[in-house]
């Protein structure tokens, strides 16, 4: 777009098709790239790049299509605080009411502005599941949604808006990322949906127009965290004492202090999580990760959605707090969210023009 600069150094093209695969981190895909040929083939260290934190689907999308960092754009976790209601509020789907996706994403989108200028159409492709959430809402207004079920479908819809003329289009894949969630990225069910998508990229780029770049990125990485490393916190009275609310997710927990919880006593339950947890955590106060830059420059209306205390796994572990989570959520194997390599590097994969 006019006036943005190109630091990615990208070629001049007539379009463009963005792959986007859900959880697909440079380390799995590198481990695992008997199962990707094309995919790891385009992988070296020049094709990588840090995503933002936390590394999670709601903050990393958000950035990748409005161009800002969480602070800005304000979709700072997977589930927030909403102080408005005082509830937390799921970022993927627990859009509505307070939460309006046209105000609580406070940022144009890629597709909004180009729109604005005239410069070329925005298109998404995903499943039909995903056309009218809340959260496609917030991050793809100006982009028109096509539905297509296959990954080999909607590779073949990309394509065709690509042959109608000048487009940008958004393909999203979240099949890696769910195998991972329920197996984990060693096994046998993520190593075949990675070579599913393999398979129907390169068939794409054999029909690929030549004036048209295509370019594979992905949101976070992925570790296995198995349910023997779980970490129940709130077996330990001392760290749940003042937390009123539980937001982030396993590998980066957001925790909401009571309104009325004394200075002193919230710097020492900070204190007591640095002491129990400091060895396998970064253990932060809002203020703190502000000041380290965690959230890129963070604005006003954005600071209270960020917990009180952030804490970040650095080893292979999950905070769950027992008196809440679901059987489901404590039967993921493949996690994200926090900052080791394996979760922030992901690959960025030039085809085409």
């Amino acid at each position: 777009m006019r006036g943005r600069s190109n630091p990615l150094k990208l070629p001049a093209a007539r379009g463009a098709i963005v792959v986007l695969i859900d959880g697909l981190g440079a380390a799995a895909l590198k481990a695992r790239a008997g199962y990707a040929r094309t995919l790891a083939g385009a992988l070296s260290k020049k094709s990588t790049l840090a995503t933002g934190v936390p590394t999670t689907t709601a903050a990393a999308l958000s950035t990748l299509m409005t161009g800002v960092l969480p602070g800005v754009h304000g979709v700072v976790s997977y589930s927030v605080l909403d102080a408005a209601t005082d509830r937390i509020v799921n970022q993927l789907s627990g859009w509505g009411g307070s939460v309006d996706p046209q105000v609580w994403q406070r940022c144009p989108t890629v597709f909004e502005e180009a729109q604005s200028e005239g410069a070329v159409r925005g298109v998404a492709v995903g499943p039909a599941r995903y056309s009218s959430s809340g959260f496609s809402a917030a991050i793809l207004r100006g982009a028109d949604y096509v539905a297509a079920e296959s990954i080999t479908d909607r590779f073949a819809a990309a394509l065709e808006q690509v042959r109608q003329g000048s487009a940008v289009v958004y393909l999203y894949i979240p099949e890696v990322d769910s195998a991972a969630h329920a197996k984990g990225w060693q096994s046998d069910a993520w190593a075949e949906a990675l070579e599913e998508v393999d398979g129907a990229l390169r068939a794409a780029l054999a029909r690929l127009p030549r004036d048209v770049l295509l370019l594979v990125t992905a949101d976070h990485g992925i570790v296995d965290v198995p349910e023997h490393r779980q970490i129940l916190f709130d077996e330990n009275p001392m760290l749940v004492d003042g937390v009123r609310h539980v937001g982030g997710e396993p590998r980066l927990l957001h925790l909401y202090l009571e309104s009325d919880l004394a200075e002193g006593e919230r710097r020492a339950l900070l204190e007591r999580w640095r002491t129990a947890e400091g060895e396998r955590a970064w253990v932060r106060s809002r203020e703190e990760a502000i000041a380290e830059g965690w959230y890129g420059p963070v604005d006003a209306e954005v600071a209270p959605r960020i917990g009180d205390i952030l804490v970040a796994a650095r080893s292979l572990v999950a905070y769950y707090d027992s008196r809440t989570a679901t059987a489901g959520s404590r039967g993921m194997i493949g996690q994200h969210g926090s900052w080791t390599s394996e979760e922030t590097r992901v690959p960025l994969l030039r085809f085409g023009a």
